[in-house]
């Protein structure tokens, strides 16, 4: 259960372990665990611009009216910025506030906030063309602006990467959301729709001067949709990569893109314990596959995020994770 202080004790030490064993790539992180307010979608609704929502038993819906968002969509708004001025504070002490730093933040995309959240009347958001539109835009600009509030914040991060979490992407373009009876699915969205709404977003990054990534852990992810679409980093869970996503990743590589690979379990593992140098070994062995090497623009990462995992994985993990890097280096 959150704290009084909507667990800012915990986040502040989350913030110093991402900013002490993750010089090269600090970020912004993310405790779902503190409630819907710190999710996935409660973050990502936090920065929208131009639409409102609220709180319902069965999740996040939109109000239908600017100026009337519930109670909990404003605790969300108002814990993106304690979080904020949590990193601001903290990050005083690194190499960031000498300039040349690079940082990243993140944000639930179009697609995924389409498929999580409902419309006023109900039902999700993806069942409604114009209300895909208007959510699409609403985060676009809302992502544009959050991006500017970082940067007055965090002037020492010259490098600034806004990572796109889609992890739904793959289910909205393959009709496999449910509807909201549970006895249907949502229609398929066609390729230029979902490209277009995922542009909208990426421009707005690029427009800021900001590189953009897409993350999705799914499997069947349309990578090169996404690249073509204008993200500049995939990332991705080696494990659910197919043939033809290994083509896509090689592409990136070669035309000077960023692949950040899931290759370290997310949760700590039962048996065999993890090793910088078996991390090395497989990632040397995909480029090996691809006839690359390790010259390449590549960031090695968990296979999904940490938010299931103890303080105690997450600092080995990324411990691991960061030696890695460093062999192939």
């Amino acid at each position: 259960m959150p704290s009084q202080d909507n667990g800012q004790s915990n986040y502040a030490e989350a913030c110093r372990v991402v900013l002490g064993e993750l010089t090269d790539l600090p970020h912004l992180p993310e405790l779902p665990a503190r409630g819907a307010i710190a999710n996935m979608t409660g973050r990502a609704l936090a920065v929208l611009d131009g639409l409102d929502a609220d709180l319902q038993p069965a999740g996040w819906r939109l109000t239908g009216t600017s100026g009337s968002a519930g109670i909990d969509h404003r605790r969300a708004r108002s814990l993106l910025a304690q979080d904020l001025d949590t990193v601001e504070e903290l990050i005083q002490d690194s190499a960031l506030t000498a300039g040349g730093g690079v940082f990243k933040i993140q944000v639930a995309g179009p697609w995924t906030l389409a498929a999580t959240v409902e419309r006023p009347r109900g039902d999700k958001i993806l069942a409604d063309h114009g209300a895909r539109r208007d959510l699409a835009q609403a985060l676009a600009e809302g992502v544009r602006n959050h991006v500017r509030d970082v940067r007055r914040r965090l002037p020492g991060a010259d490098t600034l990467i806004v990572q796109v979490d889609e992890p739904a992407l793959s289910a909205v373009l393959k009709a496999q959301v449910p509807t909201a009876s549970g006895f249907g699915r949502h229609r398929s969205i066609d390729l230029p729709e979902a490209s277009q709404a995922l542009e909208w977003v990426l421009a707005a990054i690029t427009e800021e001067g900001a590189t953009p990534w897409v993350h999705s852990c799914a499997p069947e992810t349309p990578l090169d949709l996404i690249r073509k679409a204008g993200a500049k980093g995939l990332s991705v869970d080696l494990a659910q990569l197919t043939a033809g996503d290994h083509d896509d990743l090689a592409t990136a590589l070669e035309a000077g893109d960023t692949v950040a690979l899931g290759v370290a379990p997310a949760l700590a593992p039962t048996s065999t314990a993890l090793t910088d140098k078996a991390v090395t070994e497989t990632v040397e062995r995909w480029l090996d596959m691809l006839g690359l090497d390790a010259a390449y623009d590549i960031v090695l990462t968990p296979t999904c995020g940490l938010a299931g995992a103890d303080g105690r994985w997450a600092r080995t993990v990324l411990r691991i994770l960061t030696e890695s890097a460093r062999n192939l280096a």
